[in-house]
């Protein structure tokens, strides 16, 4: 309901990408002067309340039997930091809810559970 309003139910924020760096969610390289070898950094300019939210939304889709807990943690058993894998999760739930909403279809689980 919150991406609805935020968005204007899609008509402002029309790519996932400018919403994702609305959320705080979309990393940029840290180029800045002499550290041009630094990691990659989150906006802190951004909407904290929506962060927040989808925040709490990638912790509870982890915890689930789908593809992006799959994906969480495969990036973790390879020894990425979890907090960036779960950064990754939020970003790719925007583009998730952008695609089900362009497209105007419902979500279906590829994980095939035998």
């Amino acid at each position: 309901m919150n991406l609805i309003v935020k968005t204007n139910e899609f008509k402002t924020i029309r790519e996932p990408r400018k919403l994702a760096c609305y959320a705080g969610v979309a990393t940029f390289a840290n180029t800045s002067g002499v550290s041009v070898f630094g990691r990659n950094k989150v906006s802190n300019h951004a909407d904290k309340g929506l962060k927040k939210l989808l925040h709490l939304g990638a912790l509870s889709v982890i915890r689930l039997d789908n593809d992006l807990a799959v994906y969480y943690h495969r990036k973790v058993k390879e020894g990425k930091n979890k907090m960036s894998v779960l950064n990754a999760v939020r970003n790719k739930i925007i583009h998730l809810v952008f695609a089900l909403i362009n497209n105007r279809t419902f979500y279906q689980n590829r994980l095939v559970t035998s």
